[in-house]
């Protein structure tokens, strides 16, 4: 016989008799109850501590997966860089960096989620000070981030062409714990290329510095203002902040900043217009230039500049981001007059392509996780490692990572290329290509791949105190940031105006040499069939383009973007797959991602999804019942 606990009474379990208990049952009561009942069996003794606690939560706890070091668990990363950039220094230092990341920076993330940034607007006394307090974390984000050269290694240029490739994979690793502090990293790598490919001046040369140092009493880090009110990607016609010209050449700015990132930068960059001889500011992309202000005085105040409001994001919760009213701040013209929006386009470069390795790093550290939880989670008789259907879910995040990695790197190992001026003609029009496709197709990755890799915890995967929903929160970003998908989907097609077709003649140039070295009979050749036949079908649709309404590429877009990325992606991953140091997984991750439709565009273009009757029916469907419909 054994006794059960029900509510203020014991139950015997032979018989199922109940005695009532006056008050909360104890040891001793449960003796007392016993003698009453001499002609029982002796029940087995009870277990000792409590007695309640016990048996409402049982003995079980689901192990957490554990955070290991991420280049260590990373056999693609390893591999490409034995292939790429065989340097024992390089290794050395991304094993100890994975190793600080997860004994020191990845509990600094987690701080800087848990105390996000809030807004001071007034002392004690009344006087507005606009301090925007944010977290120890956060400042020692900003340390480590010089220490470990995360944007010093990209300008010391230690190991030529590949530097970018070296710093880049720096960041990958550190992104997923950093507590977004990538993003003030993104801007102050894009202000120094900047200021390094103008030239800079006196004014500028202090900044270049600190914004490239290992120091951390001396680190700076940059904002970019660049959004307000009218517009974000459309800054031609959307920037309204004047500049006025003073008598020591310097200019103080005027206007209201919508979206700032990273406002607790030291310095930013940012465009405004300079007016005529009248006053009136030049309107138009001509009007605008590019200029450089330090956000605080020496005396640590800000320089003529309120902080209207921090903004309440879906995520990004750990970077403090506002609107700010300028009156007046000091700035310095870094541009030709007028020529600011042509001399961000290296500043964009960087920006997206930090935005391409933090969608990356994302989907990475939820594999992983997913890997190291699957080895701990028993369910239906077995670990989850042994499910075939959850290996398989597993399989196919990891071939949409690999695929992503490699684009990735491909673009740092451009930009690297045209940083030593290393680069051929084709090298250049594929970075200025690739750069914008990364950008939008991995931030799209990043999204589903987290958001599937969060289904993996089951219910823990929906429990924010397990880090786990925050990556799906800050994966959001990946696809609106320097950028939305379809504004960066109309540059594709910009790109392709501008260069009369030449980024397009590199593209196809460069995929057919990687398929060709593949010989014939080899495991990778249902892959290299696919990619050719998606570049053929590509070309023919190019090729007819021409010859329908202007209209067409238009509602194209997105899917000649999505078909760009999906067929370089394809040709690298056929094309490490082909090196003598590949694996089995690197063919079958090769043929797995070749088995989808790599050729989208065509394939709605073939059902009549860029018809002029299409765009019509796309809006009766979208605005019907809307009370605007006429």
């Amino acid at each position: 016989m054994a006794l059960l606990w029900h509510g203020r009474q014991v139950v015997s379990t032979s018989n199922r008799v109940w005695f009532p208990l006056s008050r909360p049952l104890s040891c001793s009561s449960v003796a007392q109850q016993q003698s009453r009942a001499s002609s029982w069996e002796q029940p087995a003794e009870l277990p000792e501590g409590p007695v309640f606690s016990r048996s409402s939560i049982g003995t079980f706890f689901q192990d957490k997966p554990l955070l290991k070091n991420p280049f260590l668990e990373d056999a693609l990363l390893r591999t490409y860089l034995r292939r790429h950039l065989p340097s024992r220094d390089v290794e050395e230092d991304l094993t100890r960096f994975g190793e600080r990341l997860v004994q020191e920076v990845d509990a600094l993330g987690l701080e800087c989620e848990a105390s996000p940034p809030r807004l001071k607007p007034f002392d004690a006394w009344g006087r507005r000070v606009d301090h925007i307090l944010t977290c120890p974390a956060w400042s020692r984000m900003k340390e480590i981030s010089a220490e470990e050269g995360l944007v010093a290694a990209g300008y010391e240029r230690c190991y030529g062409e590949w530097s970018r490739v070296y710093q880049m994979a720096k960041i990958f690793l550190y992104a997923p714990s950093s507590g977004l502090y990538t993003c003030p990293l993104a801007m102050t790598d894009g202000a120094a290329k900047v200021i390094e490919s103008l030239g800079g001046g006196s004014s500028v040369e202090e900044a270049f510095q600190r914004l490239t140092s290992r120091d951390p009493k001396r680190f700076w880090t940059s904002g970019q203002w660049m959004t307000e009110r009218k517009g974000g990607s459309d800054v031609a016609s959307g920037t309204e902040t004047v500049a006025w010209p003073q008598a020591d050449g310097t200019y103080k700015l005027r206007g209201f900043k919508w979206f700032t990132s990273a406002t607790d930068a030291d310095m930013t960059l940012t465009l405004a217009r300079i007016p005529d001889k009248d006053g009136q500011p030049k309107q138009g992309s001509g009007g605008l230039s590019l200029f450089y202000a330090e956000v605080r005085d020496a005396q640590g105040n800000l320089n003529a500049i309120e902080v209207q409001r921090l903004k309440e994001k879906l995520g990004t919760r750990q970077m403090p981001t506002a609107e700010l009213l300028l009156h007046g701040l000091p700035a310095h013209l870094i541009s030709v007059e007028g020529r600011g929006v042509a001399s961000i386009a290296s500043m964009l470069t960087l920006t997206r392509i930090h935005n391409t390795v933090s969608a990356v790093g994302s989907m990475r550290r939820v594999i992983q996780m997913s890997r190291e939880y699957a080895t701990k989670r028993f369910v239906f008789g077995k670990f989850l490692k042994d499910h075939p259907l959850h290996v398989q879910t597993m399989a196919r995040m990891e071939v949409e990572t690999r695929a992503a990695f490699l684009l990735m790197m491909e673009v740092c190992r451009l930009l690297g290329r045209e940083e030593s001026a290393k680069a051929s003609d084709m090298e250049l029009h594929l970075l200025r290509l690739l750069t914008t496709v990364a950008k939008l197709y991995t931030g799209k990755q990043a999204v589903a791949v987290v958001s599937e890799g969060l289904e993996c915890f089951g219910g823990q995967g929906y429990i924010e105190d397990t880090g786990l929903p925050r990556m799906l929160r800050d994966a959001q970003v990946l696809s609106i940031w320097e950028g939305t998908t379809n504004i960066l989907s109309l540059d594709v097609l910009r790109c392709i105006s501008k260069s009369s077709g030449q980024v397009l003649d590199s593209f196809f140039a460069d995929v057919k040499m990687k398929t060709l070295a593949v010989e014939a009979g080899h495991a990778l050749q249902p892959a290299v069939g696919a990619v050719n036949s998606a570049l053929s079908r590509l070309g023919e649709f190019m090729r007819s383009a021409v010859r329908r309404p202007p209209g067409v590429m238009e509602m194209a877009a997105r899917d000649l973007a999505y078909t760009l990325a999906r067929v370089y992606m394809g040709a690298l991953l056929v094309d490490h797959a082909n090196w003598d140091g590949a694996s089995r997984a690197d063919v079958y991750a090769a043929l797995r991602w070749c088995e989808q439709d790599l050729c989208p565009v065509v394939t709605k273009d073939v059902g009549g999804h860029y018809d002029s009757k299409t765009g019509e029916m796309d809006s009766v469907l979208v605005y019907e019942g809307n009370s605007q419909d006429t």
